[in-house]
C-alpha cells in the first residue's frame, strides 16, 4: 500500500477500531464520554481509554476524569479506595502533540511502543506457507486448549498472563465467532500460539498474542500462524489484518507485507497508591 492508501486506512480503523469501538468481552462496556472512548470491564478483564478527540485546552480536564472514573473502581469492578489499573492508549498521530508528557504528569507510566501496522488479508492468505517439519496447527476451541497457549506465552515471555486467560475462557463461552486462535504443536509439546480477534461488522481482524518458544524461532513457525489466521480472516470477508508489533515481530510482518500506520504507545495508570508499591 501507498502512502496514501494508509493514511485512508488509517482513518478507517481510528473509525471503527477505536471511536466506534466494540466491546472486547462480552462483560465489557464500551461508552464515548465527552471527548474520549474507553472501555470498563470487571474482573481481570481490560479497562483504558481507545481513543480521544482532545487539544491542549482540554486534554488535562480529561485526563483527570478517567483518573478519577477507573479511581472509583475497585479491581472487581466495586468501588474501591486505590482504584483500578487501566490503559490510556497514545497513538502517535493523536493530539494534542504532548499528550504523552501529560499522561506521565498524571501518573501514567509508558511501556514499551509498539508499531502499528497493516496488511490486506487476501494477500497474505494468499502465502505459500507450509508447516515446518515436526509442526501441527491446534485451533483453540476448549480451556485445555487455552492452558496451551497460556503455557507457550510462559515460554515465550516468561510471564504469567491470568488476564488474557480469562478473556479468551470468556470470548470461547460467550461469543465463539469473534476469536480464532491457535497453537502450533511439536508432537504433544505446544511451541507457538497466537490469536485474531473479529468483531461483527468491522474491516480489520487485529492479530495478538504471537509468541513463539525460544528453540523454535526462526523456523518459520510464526510466519506459519499469521497464514493461517488470513486465511480464517478472508473466508469471513474481513478485508484487513491489524498487529500492534513489537521489535522483534515487526520486521517479520513487514516482509510479510504489512505496511506501517504508526506508533503505539500504552500509558499505564496503576491505582491510587501504586508510587507506595
Amino acid at each position: 500500500m501507498d502512502r496514501e492508501e494508509l493514511l485512508k486506512v488509517r482513518d478507517r480503523y481510528d473509525r471503527e477500531m477505536r471511536r466506534d469501538a466494540q466491546p472486547d468481552a462480552a462483560e465489557a462496556r464500551v461508552e464515548r464520554v465527552g471527548a474520549v472512548v474507553r472501555q470498563t470491564v470487571p474482573g481481570l478483564g481490560w479497562n483504558g481509554v481507545l481513543w480521544s478527540d482532545l487539544d491542549e485546552e482540554t486534554a488535562d480536564a480529561e485526563i483527570a476524569a478517567q483518573v478519577a472514573h477507573f479511581g472509583a473502581r475497585g479491581a472487581g469492578g466495586a468501588d474501591g479506595a486505590d482504584g483500578v489499573e487501566f490503559e490510556w492508549k497514545l497513538y502517535s498521530h493523536d493530539r494534542p502533540a504532548d499528550l504523552g508528557d501529560r499522561l506521565r504528569a498524571a501518573g501514567f507510566v509508558p511501556e514499551p511502543a509498539e508499531t502499528l501496522l497493516v496488511a490486506r488479508t487476501a494477500d497474505l492468505a494468499a502465502l505459500p506457507v507450509e508447516p515446518p517439519e515436526g509442526i501441527t496447527l491446534r485451533v483453540v476451541t476448549d480451556e485445555a486448549g487455552v492452558d496451551l497457549m497460556m503455557e507457550v506465552h510462559h515460554r515465550a515471555f516468561g510471564t504469567e498472563r491470568p488476564r488474557i486467560r480469562a478473556q479468551m475462557l470468556s470470548l470461547l463461552r460467550e461469543e465463539p465467532e469473534t476469536i480464532e486462535a491457535v497453537v502450533a504443536m511439536a508432537g504433544e509439546v505446544p511451541v507457538s500460539a497466537a490469536r485474531m480477534e473479529m468483531r461483527p461488522g468491522s474491516a480489520f481482524a487485529g492479530l495478538w498474542g504471537g509468541g513463539t518458544a525460544p528453540q523454535w524461532r526462526g523456523r518459520g513457525v510464526y510466519r506459519l500462524l499469521v497464514a493461517h489466521r488470513a486465511r480464517v480472516a478472508a473466508a469471513r470477508g474481513i478485508p484487513y489484518l491489524q498487529v500492534d508489533a513489537s521489535d522483534d515481530s515487526r520486521p517479520i510482518l513487514e516482509r510479510l507485507g504489512f505496511g506501517v500506520l504508526g506508533v503505539t504507545v500504552p500509558y499505564v495508570w496503576q491505582g491510587r497508591d501504586a508510587s507506595a508499591r
